[in-house]
């Protein structure tokens, strides 16, 4: 018959388990203070590389999309605020304001041809045609980081990825899942039939023309029916490598 363990018993293994706890409290006291000591190091090893380079960061986007990729690595957000270290040191939320303030410019002049949906290449490429006279290049990850910025004004500015594709919304417009499988589509040849998406979607020609009047409607889409097949093209402005809109109507 086993015996049960007394009241000394039950002391001791209590200690023991208040021990262990203890233990592993201070463990793990020493691991945090081992961790913000190593991330207080970087921080300053941050801020003594960013003092050397900072003309390489200014006027080099990949130096610079690397210089981020250290940021982030050890919590720092250098374009959180305009005033401060960084901005003082680099001007960095200089030039993502800057940046933000003319991609809102670009994407308000091109919404009456796109509806307010424009590829991140195009973007870019308008926005380095404005920027010819300035010191700093800028990249596609410059346009990504000005861009999440831009989210304090509501929820008009968001990047869309279709396939291998970026496209920058600038209007609150919902865009379903087959709205979006109708612009991947569409990258081909910058244009689909009610034929073509109703394959493509696996429906009914009903559910296909109203996705398609929907994309209408709210201007990222055209139509033209002068065709002889009597099938209408519904091109899309924003996916389309073919384009009647200079990028300099927009400069």
């Amino acid at each position: 018959m086993r015996r049960r363990p007394g009241i000394g018993g039950l002391q001791n293994a209590a200690a023991a388990r208040d021990q262990y706890r203890l233990l592993g409290e201070n463990v793990a006291k020493l691991r945090t203070d081992l961790m913000k000591e190593q991330l207080a190091t970087f921080r300053s090893q941050l801020e003594d590389f960013a003092r050397k380079h900072k003309n390489d960061i200014r006027k080099n986007p990949a130096f610079r999309s690397q210089f981020h990729e250290m940021c982030a690595k050890v919590g720092v957000d250098p374009l959180a605020s305009n005033k401060g270290f960084w901005a003082e040191l680099l001007g960095i939320g200089d030039f993502y304001y800057e940046l933000g303030v003319q991609i809102v410019d670009i994407c308000l002049a091109t919404r009456p041809h796109n509806g307010g949906l424009i590829s991140l290449e195009e973007l870019c490429k308008m926005l380095g045609q404005r920027r010819k006279g300035t010191r700093e290049a800028i990249s596609q990850d410059d346009c990504l980081r000005a861009i999440s910025k831009l989210k304090v004004l509501g929820n008009g500015f968001e990047v869309i990825s279709l396939g291998k594709k970026k496209l920058v919304r600038s209007v609150p417009t919902e865009l379903n899942k087959d709205h979006n499988e109708i612009l991947e589509l569409a990258q081909g040849q910058g244009f689909v039939t009610v034929d073509e998406v109703q394959r493509r979607l696996s429906g009914s020609s009903g559910r296909a023309t109203d996705a398609l009047e929907t994309l209408l409607e709210e201007g990222l889409a055209m139509i033209d029916n002068g065709h002889k097949d009597g099938r209408s093209r519904y091109w899309f402005p924003c996916v389309s490598s073919v384009s009647s809109y200079s990028a300099s109507d927009a400069i």
